[in-house]
């Protein structure tokens, strides 16, 4: 997929974000799938299990040399950071307690945060839901980059640097373009991290909190997983703007590939997903998808019209929040 013109600009478009239209077609056809809708009970035991194997591993990793612990860090510790992060994506839509229950989702986002050794989870759930109801908002959504990014982010090799910095950009990207007040939860957070980094120093040394930082780091970056990143959003064809990927790195990611049917249904948690599409096959098999990550990472780096000003932008009518 992809164009052969170069861009020197977003892709403006002067129509509405097509989820919302798209939900109320579906549901017409399929009320059905408003009983996928709701908390998923099994996402508090799987996150748990998963932190818990972080901090196991950060007992082992003591005793490594920091080659092997940097290779253990990027080869599995890593992934299940981000993994973590895109339960952290699933607990922002209230999907681990339901959206009665708000304020215990955002404290198991925090406790789900903990291996990832730097806080961002409350201040994730904030900006995402403006990624929900302004795709593409210029000013608004914060997951596109900035046009000095992709200025400079332009040839192959400034492209893999690009990808290689991805969690820099995203931890300060919201600063420059919408930035927010920080709340007494954003607090809480960063003192809970602070705490659970200072203890795994004091009782095991330096070494886990590296492994840690260290996995996430290079997990975010050029990764075979980070290929979501690009991925869901990135406009491979003219015009369009989300693509799903229905390939097997689903399984350690919470389903984010089928990304399509999630912007749909925000309100589904991942793992019933892939039931919004067999449900409603007529609306996705025949939609533009991905079939590799790795493939998606390639194409971006040495695809001359793809790059960082490969996002569908639009005006909202009304000021930022």
């Amino acid at each position: 997929m992809g164009n052969t013109v170069v861009r020197d600009d977003f892709e403006w478009v002067y129509t509405e974000q097509p989820h919302c239209s798209r939900r109320k077609q579906i549901l017409a056809k399929h009320p059905e799938i408003k009983s996928l809708m709701g908390p998923d009970p099994q996402l508090k035991w799987v996150v748990t299990a998963m932190v818990l194997t972080q901090v196991l591993c950060c007992f082992l990793v003591q005793a490594l040399s920091w080659k092997w612990l940097l290779f253990w860090a990027y080869m599995f510790g890593g992934c299940i950071n981000h993994s973590l992060t895109l339960a952290i994506h699933d607990i922002s839509h209230n999907v681990a307690f339901g959206n009665k229950s708000a304020v215990l989702n955002r404290l198991f986002g925090i406790f789900a945060n903990l291996p990832v050794g730097v806080p961002y989870s409350v201040s994730f759930k904030k900006y995402h839901v403006d990624h929900h109801r302004y795709l593409g908002g210029d000013g608004l959504d914060v997951d596109i980059p900035t046009r000095l990014e992709a200025r400079l982010f332009s040839s192959p090799a400034r492209k893999v640097l690009w990808i290689i910095l991805q969690p820099l950009f995203y931890a300060l990207r919201p600063l420059v373009v919408n930035p927010k007040p920080v709340s007494q939860l954003e607090l809480l957070n960063v003192i809970v991290q602070l705490i659970f980094d200072a203890l795994l120093v004091w009782l095991w040394g330096p070494k886990p909190l590296v492994y840690l930082i260290a996995g996430s780091v290079l997990c975010m970056g050029l990764h075979p997983v980070s290929g979501h990143f690009i991925a869901e959003h990135y406009m491979y064809l003219t015009g369009i703007e989300t693509y799903s990927y229905y390939g097997p790195l689903n399984y350690i990611t919470f389903n984010v590939g089928y990304h399509m049917e999630h912007h749909d249904f925000p309100s589904i948690p991942g793992s019933r997903l892939p039931e919004v599409k067999k449900m409603a096959p007529e609306f996705y098999d025949n939609l533009p998808q991905h079939d590799s990550w790795i493939r998606v990472l390639w194409d971006f780096v040495f695809c001359e019209s793809l790059g960082p000003y490969s996002r569908v932008k639009r005006h909202f009518p009304l000021k930022k929040e």
